[in-house]
């Protein structure tokens, strides 16, 4: 059971926006006034609701879903702690985080389940997995190319990598360059569905913050940027399993073919509009296209990760 050591207001308004709720919204699922939970949200760590009330937002927290969780537990960082007595219920989703023990880079598991997918919502069953928490970034490229001696991405002067974007997606690649690096890591590039559900949650949200169409939340070309952005820079933006940048900054390659020659793409990036990015948009490339505006990130099976990781 999840609990809440000491409800403020603080905690009452992020359970909400973790629910998405309106005010109206939320106090009828409580019971209790408006104006009840405006006092508490305007009066933030100062407030203290009564015993009755704390506990009826205990109840309210332990009754919503692994994603709301997840929300609540990012938006409140130490205030959600375990009850007494009851170890058995599972983490709360995108806190199995792991290092990938062959390039390092940060993991996180999305546990086997159905999950909503596409424009048409269709329920679909999906078996274990972890995914780059960040999208490969041209450091991590760089190892890789001193690595293997595989050929540099064409805007890397004299094949040699520029520091000041070490941090941002490495792009310039096709396909079977992004194909590579993942053989080469012991990993995959991941399905179309497996992006997906990564992006969305369980419970098919339109973007990986929720449903509501927020261009600031991301990379895209209404803001202006007019180039990638670091891979951690949008943490507002994050999925409900913790992962960056599944909606802008780059096209993201994926395994899944369209046609013979063609695989999708996902995530939108810094050239396109905010109405491209929503991760159940379909988008495809021919295998050789190489562009600024396109990069990967990779997956492994769960059951693979635990053989690697020995557990």
């Amino acid at each position: 059971m999840a609990t809440v050591h000491q409800w403020s207001g603080v905690e009452v308004r992020a359970l909400r926006d973790a629910k998405r709720m309106s005010i109206r919204e939320f106090a009828a699922h409580l019971g209790i006034s408006e104006r009840m939970i405006s006092k508490w949200e305007a009066g933030g760590e100062n407030i203290r609701p009564r015993p009755v009330n704390q506990a009826a937002l205990d109840t309210c927290l332990n009754r919503s879903d692994a994603d709301t969780q997840a929300r609540f537990a990012h938006l409140t960082g130490d205030a959600l702690v375990s009850g007494a007595g009851d170890d058995s219920g599972p983490a709360p989703i995108g806190s199995s985080k792991v290092r990938h023990p062959a390039d390092g880079s940060e993991m996180v598991e999305v546990e086997g389940s159905v999950f909503l997918s596409g424009r048409s919502n269709d329920p679909v069953w999906l078996a274990g997995y972890f995914l780059d928490v960040h999208p490969v970034s041209n450091a991590d490229y760089a190892r890789f190319v001193a690595a293997t001696r595989h050929p540099a991405p064409k805007h890397w002067p004299d094949g040699e990598m520029p520091a000041e974007l070490a941090t941002h997606p490495v792009v310039f690649v096709t396909w079977t360059d992004a194909a590579a690096y993942a053989s080469w890591a012991g990993k995959a590039l991941p399905t179309a569905q497996q992006w997906e559900k990564a992006a969305r949650g369980t419970r098919g949200n339109v973007y990986p913050w929720g449903d509501q169409p927020t261009p600031a939340k991301c990379n895209v070309r209404e803001n202006g940027i007019g180039a990638t952005t670091p891979v951690g820079r949008y943490q507002s933006g994050v999925s409900p399993y913790g992962v960056y940048d599944l909606c802008g900054n780059v096209w993201e390659w994926c395994v899944t073919g369209s046609t013979p020659g063609r695989r999708e793409l996902k995530g939108g990036a810094w050239t396109s509009p905010f109405e491209r990015c929503a991760p159940p948009s379909f988008n495809d490339a021919a295998e050789s296209m190489c562009d600024d505006d396109t990069g990967f990130r990779c997956a492994v099976s769960a059951e693979d990760m635990r053989k690697l990781l020995g557990s």
